[in-house]
Order: structure tokens, then sequence, then C-alpha cells
């Protein structure tokens, strides 16, 4: 995989892209999606802004870290810059077209099932979590579109 062919996976899977080799920004439903690369070090992300992570309950945090070993797979919810974010880090070179698809989907659907499923799939690994921790959490405070 390079810059060139992510980009042209980027243009079939969103709505609309903007950016350069390297960094780019699209949309898919409004959603918005970033993915950076650095060719020289051979990594790449994917990556979704959910919300303000200041904003978040201790409960809706631990759930999040809960979800990243049994439902969000591929994906991780992860803080940076006070921003919790949706995301997929990989080597660059080694990817193929069907895993960055993958990826994309597996981004999309963290962010937006974050707060209830927190699925970045249909799959789960089983867990031993209580019925009270699987509670919904219908407050979640959200990233307006870019």
């Amino acid at each position: 995989m390079d810059n060139e062919k992510l980009e042209t996976i980027y243009a079939t899977v969103s709505d609309s892209i903007k950016g350069n080799p390297g960094a780019w920004q699209f949309f898919i439903k409004e959603l918005p999606i970033m993915s950076i690369t650095d060719a020289n070090h051979n990594r790449m992300r994917i990556m979704s802004p959910i919300a303000d992570s200041n904003s978040l309950s201790n409960d809706l945090i631990k759930s999040a870290l809960v979800a990243n070993f049994h439902t969000a797979l591929d994906v991780k919810y992860a803080v940076s810059d006070g921003i919790l974010w949706s995301v997929f880090i990989h080597p660059l070179k080694e990817l193929s077209e069907a895993q960055v698809k993958d990826a994309v989907s597996q981004v999309y659907y963290a962010n937006i099932n974050f707060g209830t499923t927190f699925a970045s799939t249909s799959l789960t690994f089983p867990s031993n979590i209580s019925e009270k921790e699987e509670e919904k959490i219908d407050e979640i405070p959200k990233f307006k579109k870019l």
C-alpha cells in the first residue's frame, strides 16, 4: 500500500475527500474521518473525532476501555489532545485494499456506536460484563460536522 492507492480507496468509499498525499479528510454520511501516513516510517492512521474527552464520564471512559478488548476489534478508542477518537493504526506497506476498506468501516462504526454498543463490527468477543455495566448512556456529547 502507498499514498496513491490510499487516496484512490478513500475517494471510492467516501462522500467527499480533500487533502494531499499523506494527509486527507473525508466524509462518510457527514462523519469526518482523517488519515495520515508516514511512508518513511511505514505507518498510517485512519481516525475520526468522537467527543471532547474532558466531557466524558468515568463510566464512559471505562466502557470504551472494555470495548477496546471486546467490541472495537481492529480499531481502538483513544484520547489525544483532549479529543476521544476512533482510530486504526497499522504499518502502511503491508495493508491490502480490503484491509483499508474494512478499517474505514470500523473507524466509522466505532464512532457512531460510541456510548451504545461500542462496536466496530457485528463480531464481538465474549465477556463477563455485568448487566449494570452494559446500560446504555443516553447523553453523549458529540462533535459537530467540521
